[in-house]
């Protein structure tokens, strides 16, 4: 199942989605932030009793966590991304976080900042928690995540490396474009060969595999856990493939005027434009 948060006609709902039409759950369904932490039977069963259909070209979608209550990153957790910086492969997962105010919304702007002029992108695989856990055993991971969505991980570069640490430089505003939806984990199991992409402006930048994954989603979850209590809700974003701009020869850094599109096999396509 497709899990989706949109906006129609100044009302904000979800819903599933289904070819080019979103079956919009009733006010009797609880909050997707509630609905996250069930099991595919039960959002099942909440999909059949819809009884509204809307096309997707008539409604805006919207992050479909729009502030999670934890945002987690994974740094250099694809081989060929690791080989590119001229790092070594880590030993644990690089963690660090996110802030909330840069999520955004696929097709809204990404804003560039007047303090950086080294903007880049970065396509990632998100886990979207759901059932809540704490020192979560490996083989039992998969039946804490809800499902996975797609992030845009925009870096400022400049201020990334000036600062020595990195959520600032990953968390100015519109630095998240999340979506399109959430694909639920019935259907895509622990994402271990999916097809991943970026194109800017219709030329592929990024073009890798989530096998390539060095710590996989599994562990991932599984590592986390194992100190933090893990929400319902939480986005845990794994890292991104090579290819990214300040790695090229020459670096090459997003500009007013470009699009952004990515893509994950199983999930869809998130897009959005660059602005000043």
């Amino acid at each position: 199942m497709k899990i989706a948060r949109f906006d129609h006609e100044g009302t904000i709902g979800w819903g599933f989605v289904e070819d080019s039409l979103i079956a919009v759950v009733g006010d009797s369904a609880p909050p997707l932030i509630e609905a996250l932490a069930l099991d595919s039977t039960q959002l099942r069963s909440i999909a059949d009793g819809t009884t509204q259909d809307l096309s997707l070209n008539d409604v805006t979608l919207l992050a479909p966590v729009p502030c999670p209550p934890q945002f987690v990153g994974i740094g250099l957790n694809y081989a060929d991304h690791a080989a590119e910086t001229g790092i070594e492969e880590p030993a644990n997962p690089q963690t660090f976080c996110f802030l909330p105010n840069a999520i955004t919304h696929p097709g809204s702007p990404i804003q560039m900042p007047s303090s950086s002029k080294d903007v880049d992108w970065e396509v990632e695989l998100a886990i979207v928690i759901g059932k809540p856990g704490k020192r979560i055993r490996r083989q039992d991971a998969l039946q804490h995540v809800a499902g996975y969505t797609i992030v845009n991980d925009v870096s400022a570069r400049d201020i990334q490396f000036s600062d020595g640490q990195w959520t600032r430089g990953k968390s100015l505003d519109t630095f998240k474009p999340m979506g399109p939806w959430i694909t639920t984990v019935d259907e895509l199991g622990a994402a271990k060969d999916l097809s991943i992409m970026l194109k800017l402006n219709d030329e592929v930048k990024q073009s890798s595999n989530t096998s390539q994954l060095i710590f996989d989603v599994a562990y991932l979850v599984h590592f986390l856990s194992q100190d933090i209590t893990l929400q319902t809700g939480s986005v845990i974003s794994t890292g991104t493939p090579g290819g990214v701009g300040f790695s090229r020869q020459p670096p090459e850094f997003l500009k007013p005027g470009d699009v952004v599109h990515l893509e994950i096999e199983g999930i869809g396509t998130l897009a959005n434009p660059v602005v000043r």
